[in-house]
């Protein structure tokens, strides 16, 4: 039985100093492969360094979090592109965040189909980040439909509705976290409702931290308690929760 965690930033700063340490008891733990989003160029050099010394067990992607791009959006995708020739496995973690502030939410939406392209053209999966943005995230894919696309939402929250209307925009994952330990965690009735052949598991470490260690930092390590719970709310053994789940990912993103 082993695990993939499927969105994990272990080359965060919160892990500075400890990055291997993070990785190693992952795979101690079980987790045995680490999807690394892309957030910005200031933590790309540290992503590909981890990708490097841990082959096999870390597979970085290259993206613009919706957050941390400014009103010099296209000139931030250019620096991203400059490591596109560097072994990548999604373009992510892209998308739309209009909980923080609604300031760049055009310039959002601009670089979020601009990279949904992208991935087209390099025939890779993608990592979409949507918070508070569902319509307008579901708008831009509308557009973009011919272009046949496939990834996962992460950190998914929303509705067995959306969900539905999700899968008719594309051949789509949904990416279940640390969010459904949590009491009165809506996902954690919704997710009754997904086939589990359509979910995979994340951390979103050093974010979202499951129960039994929510209020600390999150790591990779973490992921068997998303499935246990996973496992009980699905009523299905933990054994096929970890190889369904597992099997998902490594179609998904061909690792």
């Amino acid at each position: 039985m082993y695990f993939i965690d499927t969105h994990t930033h272990l080359y965060d700063e919160a892990f500075h100093g400890e990055e291997d340490a993070a990785i190693e008891r992952a795979v101690a733990a079980g987790v045995e492969k680490l999807i690394f989003p892309d957030i910005s160029e200031p933590s790309r050099q540290c992503m590909f360094d981890l990708a490097d010394r841990h082959e096999g067990v870390v597979f970085p992607c290259l993206g613009l979090h919706p957050t941390e791009l400014t009103a010099a959006w296209e000139e931030e995708i250019g620096q991203m592109l400059a490591w596109k020739d560097r072994r990548i496995w999604a373009i992510g973690e892209i998308g739309m965040d209009l909980y923080w502030s609604k300031e760049l939410a055009k310039e959002q939406e601009l670089a979020f189909e601009r990279q949904l392209r992208l991935a087209h053209e390099m025939d890779l999966p993608v990592i979409i980040h949507s918070r508070e943005a569902t319509d307008r995230i579901l708008e831009v894919l509308r557009r973009v439909r011919n272009l046949d696309l496939r990834g996962t939402f992460h950190a998914y929250s929303g509705s067995i509705e959306t969900y539905r209307e999700i899968q008719k925009l594309g051949d789509w994952y949904i990416g279940i976290g640390g969010v459904l330990t949590y009491k009165k965690a809506s996902i954690a009735e919704t997710v009754k409702e997904i086939p589990l052949e359509r979910i995979i598991l994340e951390t979103d470490s050093p974010y979202l931290t499951p129960v039994p260690h929510r209020g600390q930092r999150n790591e990779s390590a973490y992921v068997p308690h998303i499935a246990e719970k996973l496992s009980l709310q699905k009523g299905i053994p933990l054994e096929e929760i970890a190889a369904v789940t597992s099997a998902n990912a490594e179609k998904l993103f061909k690792i």
